[in-house]
């Protein structure tokens, strides 16, 4: 005759049944985390690993325009133009190119590509020139109209501008000073906090610029519309023609300068708003490692034959972003 086992028997054997298989999914749990704690920190560390070699090697970008500027200092003080050194992009090559002459060592390295150009602050209109002593410069302002008419901005934004730089330049005792300044802007971009729409700002960047100081624009750099803003009663046809006698030749002094002039604007030259000398640059360094892409901008400047670092931004390139 079957033995039936007591009900007693078979809830102990549920129970013990059921404790086994909580502590195997504990343990799965337990594992699974620890292994995906592991992988996280492997993933933190070889992305730590990898920004600080992006930075160094951008460091050595920054150095690389240092070194130029250096020497561009050494050789001609006297007058900046695109003829120079300074003004050829360093194409984009690979790192090992630069770290390794041995070619067994060239092909060991990593896919890093690095690239990088310097370009004049001073080709551009300087916002920072409309005030001075807390005050607009009515020529400034006005420079800054025709710039705006010849690149499809309207001009009474020049005005707004103009304003929200006083306010946000003005000490914090003074008449202009009011509660509600806006805060200096540090790039073109920021001038959304003056009321400028994107559209407009977008159209500014390649002519604008906001430098810490007051500064001339580099005749043998800017375009024709900016030339058109720092020299007044100068048409767009005439500053044509001065970026191709620049080409062939580039302007030495201010007399070079008035020189290819109508003489009623040649007469009005101040070598406070138009020269041919720069000591602002914007140096760009661009690497490439792997699936990353990185870049750098800065802006520095020339003393003597110093190079200062005024500001470093680093951002994803748009082609990374949008890959």
């Amino acid at each position: 005759m079957k033995r039936i086992a007591p009900p007693t028997q078979h809830r102990e054997r549920g129970a013990a049944l059921l404790t086994a298989m909580i502590i195997v999914t504990l343990v799965a749990t337990l594992s699974a985390a620890m292994v995906w704690q592991q992988w996280r920190a492997v993933q933190i560390e070889s992305a730590e690993r990898a920004r600080l070699q992006s930075a160094w090697i951008l460091n050595g970008a920054l150095d690389w325009a240092k070194l130029i500027l250096r020497e561009d200092a050494k050789a001609s003080a006297q007058v900046d133009h695109l003829g120079e050194p300074w003004a050829v992009p360093l194409a984009e090559a690979r790192l090992s190119t630069f770290l390794a002459v041995d070619k067994n060592n060239a092909d060991d390295a990593p896919e890093a590509f690095l690239s990088g150009s310097i370009t004049d602050a001073q080709s551009r209109y300087n916002l920072r020139n409309l005030i001075d002593q807390n005050a607009i410069v009515p020529a400034e302002l006005e420079g800054l109209k025709r710039l705006f008419q010849a690149i499809n901005v309207a001009p009474d934004l020049a005005v707004t501008i103009a304003e929200g730089l006083r306010g946000a330049l003005a000490p914090p005792d003074s008449n202009n000073k009011s509660a509600n300044a806006p805060l200096m802007p540090q790039s073109i971009e920021q001038l959304a906090w003056l009321g400028i729409d994107a559209e407009s700002v977008q159209k500014m960047e390649a002519y604008v610029v906001l430098l810490p100081e007051r500064t001339a624009v580099n005749v043998n750099t800017a375009p024709k519309e900016v030339l058109v803003a720092a020299i007044d009663n100068l048409d767009l046809g005439t500053a044509e023609r001065m970026v191709q006698t620049r080409q062939r030749q580039p302007f030495k002094t201010l007399d070079d300068i008035k020189a290819v002039l109508p003489a009623t604007t040649a007469q009005s030259l101040s070598q406070a708003r138009a020269f041919v000398v720069s000591k602002f640059f914007e140096v760009r360094g661009r690497l490439r490692l792997e699936d990353r892409v990185l870049e750098e901008s800065s802006l520095v400047e020339r003393r003597g034959i110093d190079i200062i670092p005024l500001s470093r931004r680093r951002e994803m390139s748009r082609e990374a972003l949008s890959g």
